[in-house]
């Protein structure tokens, strides 16, 4: 059974999954990884959401205010090995609810084209696609989506 908990940046889980994330976007990336990067910072992510099978983290994601209205999606990410078992589902829908009890009405976020699954999995999820926003306007391998909450 897949377990959720409601934490923060610090959790030393989350630190070890963004690591892992970080060393599959360097790949996936190529040469444009540097300038992600830089936005990708987890130093004080107040909103993260961790996945567990029994007692091993296997998934997290996270959120950020991005304006009064909305809140942008970061950092997502599932083990390889538990890749396609819904864990990325439950993730969502976790950080989805948790965004609407705080009273934001949209979810934004930013993934790149090379990320085929990702895609998929966020149209699956009704993200629809929007203009690049902030410091993705301009970048080729961006696509941002947007999503109203209920």
């Amino acid at each position: 059974m897949i377990k959720i908990i409601k934490t923060n940046s610090d959790h030393k889980d989350f630190k070890r999954l963004v690591k892992d994330l970080d060393a599959y976007l360097a790949v996936t990336d190529g040469d444009e990884h540097a300038f992600y990067d830089q936005f990708n910072g987890i130093e004080s992510l107040d909103h993260v959401v961790l996945a567990y099978d029994i007692e091993n983290a296997i998934g997290c994601g996270a959120f950020k205010k991005f304006d009064e209205t909305s809140v942008e999606i970061k950092r997502m990410y599932t083990i390889p090995e538990f890749r396609g078992k819904g864990i990325a589902s439950k993730i969502i829908n976790a950080l989805e609810l948790w965004a609407s009890e705080l009273n934001y009405e949209f979810c934004i976020l930013e993934t790149g084209k090379r990320q085929v699954e990702a895609v998929k999995f966020y149209k699956k999820k009704n993200y629809e696609n929007i203009a690049n926003y902030g410091q993705y306007i301009g970048m080729d391998n961006s696509l941002c989506f947007k999503k109203r909450l209920n």
